[in-house]
């Protein structure tokens, strides 16, 4: 790119930063500086404004950028990541949405409170909140540094630095300025934006090919490298066992993570009742669904028109496909109108990174003051004799400043994993709320025999399992592209480690219920019950 069309690029990016710096000042006046208003946004929201929210937390980086580049890479293995993320939202309806809304405040900890009352399972539920946040947000950094470098025309590491580090300052400001009232416009003007960029591109790759979806998959499995192994399943999960557990391991991780994403999960408590939450999702299900079938047509496309060699000359992992294939389709480089549309597409997508790292950022500053910090507050003054009443301006101010420490920690590490695959190191996150999250919130709500020690136990034994075989896993160490690529300490396998974690973390759960000498309480349990199929007592 020239630098007067790297200029044109980087005012159109810089227009949608001003955009929603403007939102979130906006957002900013109107605020009461109460918990429900800075978590909850007042509990204001429609359904339909609720579940282009959603649409916008659930479609990040991992979507726009990862899967399409996985497509381009691998083809048929990479489209299995599309039906693992849209697949996921049918238990989020059946399973978790109005359930939550009715039992829960504000985190996952809270639904979990509302049947156990015990003090170190709200700490327990909010440090695999956060782990699992801090995961998401490492993805949404990558995403940023590859495409800002590209952007800008730079590769190296000086580039790749000042976007992390410029993703992490805005991310911290949206949310400590406009906290959830700002973060949800953010999420439904980056969900316009996406699908409307998604569709232009998809009606731009279906016309250079006539219509024709033949013709598309031919050029794709032509110039990508493989020819016709490109449509058939084993190139990026080969034949051997290890693969093909992998592979389920992915899936299981996919399918079981979305109902345990504690960003996902706060959205259910911005609208004011349970029914409006259902309603929600069936809203988000129809957006996501129609953006995943996009994604495919862009994945072969860029696979089909830029090829497979100059998409990894790109990004190794293929992070910059969609913006390669946008430069290709208005005309190349040289052109002005590659420029543009490459620019547009590069706005977008850095809009989607910058709205999902809001909304990831406020869910984890709102576990660790609403729960670490509530929790430790609540302890000290129950030894000292005082009132250890959590919430109001305090709270708000701890959630605050949790989110700058947030930033900063996601900052390193995106910097630390800037080489691996978004959607991949997305899937790692789902690993870790399906192992940890999804055990403790399903029993908590629908096994009446759950105690106190079976969440524990369901937090910390999904939690611990999955965070250590990812460290000894090839992701961290033992492959070219690991994160250490120069020790090897790889005892794990699977890259993903899914499989093996979520029925250790259900297991566990179980586990500590049954060996419990505390017996379980009916009567709160009948309770919750009431309130989760009713709405009765619901905040």
């Amino acid at each position: 790119m020239t630098g007067e069309h790297q200029r044109l690029a980087l005012l159109l990016f810089c227009a949608f930063v001003a955009l929603t710096l403007a939102i979130t000042l906006w957002a900013g006046r109107r605020r009461r500086g109460s918990p429900e208003e800075f978590y909850a946004g007042g509990r204001l929201f429609s359904p339909m404004e609720n579940g282009f929210a959603l649409s916008g937390d659930y479609l990040s980086a991992a979507s726009f950028l990862g899967i399409s580049g996985l497509i381009a890479l691998y083809g048929y293995d990479g489209v299995l990541y599309c039906v693992g993320f849209l697949v996921a939202w049918l238990v989020v309806l059946l399973l978790v949405a109005e359930l939550v809304r009715n039992c829960g405040r504000f985190t996952l900890a809270d639904v979990v409170a509302s049947r156990l009352r015990h003090p170190p399972v709200r700490f327990a539920a909010g440090v695999s909140s956060v782990t699992v946040s801090v995961l998401y947000l490492v993805a949404q950094m990558v995403g940023a540094g590859s495409l800002v470098a590209l952007l800008a025309g730079g590769s190296g590491t000086g580039a790749r630095t000042a976007a992390v580090a410029g993703v992490g300052a805005l991310m911290v400001t949206y949310v400590v300025v406009g906290g959830m009232r700002a973060t949800t416009w953010i999420q439904i003007v980056k969900a316009v934006l996406l699908l409307a960029g998604a569709a232009t591109l998809t009606a731009l790759v279906l016309l250079r090919f006539h219509g024709d979806p033949g013709a598309l998959l031919d050029a794709a499995a032509e110039r990508s490298g493989h020819g016709p192994d490109f449509l058939a399943p084993g190139l990026a999960y080969g034949d051997g066992l290890a693969d093909r557990l992998d592979f389920l391991s992915l899936g299981v991780a996919l399918v079981l993570g979305t109902a345990g994403l504690p960003h996902i999960l706060a959205r259910f408590s911005t609208v004011p009742t349970a029914t409006s939450a259902r309603r929600s999702v069936v809203w988000s299900i129809g957006l996501i669904g129609g953006f995943y079938l996009m994604t495919i047509v862009l994945g072969f496309g860029a696979a089909a028109l830029v090829g497979g060699a100059a998409v990894r000359a790109g990004d190794p992992s293929g992070n910059t496909a969609v913006p390669l294939l946008a430069l290709d389709l208005g005309g190349g480089a040289a052109s002005t109108g590659g420029t543009v549309l490459f620019a547009v597409v590069a706005a977008v997508a850095f809009a989607t990174i910058l709205a999902v790292v809001a909304g990831i950022t406020l869910a984890s500053s709102a576990s660790v003051a609403h729960d670490l910090y509530a929790t430790v507050r609540r302890s000290r003054a129950g030894r000292t004799g005082r009132s250890g009443a959590a919430g109001g301006p305090g709270e708000v101010a701890v959630a605050r400043v949790a989110a700058a420490v947030v930033g900063a920690l996601a900052i390193g590490l995106g910097l630390l994993a800037r080489d691996l695959n978004v959607a991949f190191l997305v899937g790692l996150a789902f690993a870790v709320a399906a192992s940890a999250n999804l055990p403790v919130l399903l029993y908590a709500l629908f096994w009446r025999r759950f105690t106190a020690r079976g969440a524990l136990w369901a937090l910390y034994g999904g939690l611990g399992p999955a965070v250590l075989l990812v460290a000894v896993s090839p992701v961290v160490s033992g492959t070219p592209d690991a994160l250490l690529p120069g020790v090897d300490f790889q005892v794990f396998p699977l890259r993903n480690p899914g499989l093996v974690s979520v029925p250790l973390g259900f297991l566990a759960g179980w586990l500590g219920t049954v060996t419990s000498r505390e017996p379980a309480d009916p009567v709160r349990h009948a309770k919750t019950q009431v309130r989760a199929l009713t709405g009765a007592g619901a905040a």
